[in-house]
């Protein structure tokens, strides 16, 4: 067929896409395991719309959908509570997609990363069935794989319970037998995810320790320094949303910084927003409006670090 005539192919589907996607599959699980099938069918239903919103510029582009959106949905889905609104996600992932991606000229020219700014709009829009209502994890040997989705109701996330000066079992943070958006309660999935990114070489390792440094060093100082409502280092970092941002989040390499020494001053600086969010805000969980930050600074950050470098070539 000659090249003029060829099709072009509905999505364009990438390597490092498709590892993220893998790595995803644990807190999925977890997910399912906890929270019940509506987490799968959730996830099914963002996932096609996220596409549907990329497909409707593509199409006009004659470009074929990336693979990326799919990672976005999914992230999208796992930082949802799991009793949201079907309607809800689905206005917060087409916005995301839309307003924080193809209206900068699509994949790898956006400044935010598409899954946040879609959360932040339903977060700001549906506060109550964002914050509040939280529904605890189903109990049992089979847990939430035989049921739809859990009806125990919870008044607050271990990152609510913690800042109002309680203390959590590192045991329950761990394997996320806790509260939560859907993909962020199980450490343990994340985690495993993470550990196969890091060894394809597929997330940055700087921008994961520079994250975890920032967040350990101001939590460490300010637990030890015995302020109101901040726990341990270790209780904070397997809390709330830290551990799906830091490894899946702020990773993401087109919205983070690409020179090495700007990674790691993006990632400490996400690190160390989120504890100033979480201990001194109105806001339990910090995380995600930390990364938006970062990534408002990343180019700049970038060209700093750029013309440092070109000024001492030029001495």
């Amino acid at each position: 067929m000659p090249e003029d005539k060829k099709k072009t192919p509905l999505v364009r589907w990438q390597t490092p896409m498709r590892r993220v996607l893998i790595a995803l599959v644990p807190a999925l699980l977890a997910a399912i395991y906890f929270f019940g099938w509506r987490c799968l069918i959730m996830l099914i239903v963002v996932n096609v719309f996220a596409f549907l919103s990329e497909y409707a510029f593509c199409k006009y582009y004659k470009e074929p959908v990336t693979s990326a959106v799919f990672v976005t949905g999914t992230l999208f889905t796992l930082i949802l509570p799991p009793n949201l609104p079907y309607w809800m996600a689905v206005a917060g992932i087409v916005f995301g997609v839309v307003f924080g991606k193809m209206v900068f000229g699509g994949f790898g020219k956006n400044v935010f990363n598409p899954a946040l700014v879609g959360r932040a709009f339903i977060y700001v829009n549906f506060s109550t069935p964002m914050t509040a209502g939280w529904f605890m994890p189903n109990y049992g040997k089979w847990a939430g794989i035989i049921k739809y989705s859990t009806d125990a109701v919870s008044g607050a996330t271990p990152m609510q319970v913690m800042k109002a000066g309680k203390s959590m079992g590192l045991f329950d943070l761990f394997i996320g037998n806790t509260s939560g958006c859907m993909g962020e309660t199980c450490a343990l999935a994340l985690i495993l995810g993470g550990v196969y990114l890091l060894w394809t070489k597929t997330a940055n390792y700087r921008l994961i320790a520079g994250t975890l440094i920032g967040f350990v060093v101001l939590q460490g100082i300010l637990w030890l320094s015995g302020v109101n409502g901040a726990c341990d280092p270790l209780r904070g970092a397997i809390s709330g949303g830290f551990m799906l941002g830091a490894i899946y989040m702020v990773t993401d390499p087109v919205s983070a910084c690409k020179t090495n020494p700007g990674r790691w001053i993006y990632g400490t600086m996400i690190g160390a927003l989120t504890v100033v969010i979480r201990m001194f805000s109105v806001w339990a969980e910090g995380m995600m409006f930390a990364i938006l930050l970062g990534n408002m600074f990343a180019p700049i950050t970038d060209y700093a670090v750029n013309a440092i470098k070109r000024k001492r070539k030029g001495g």
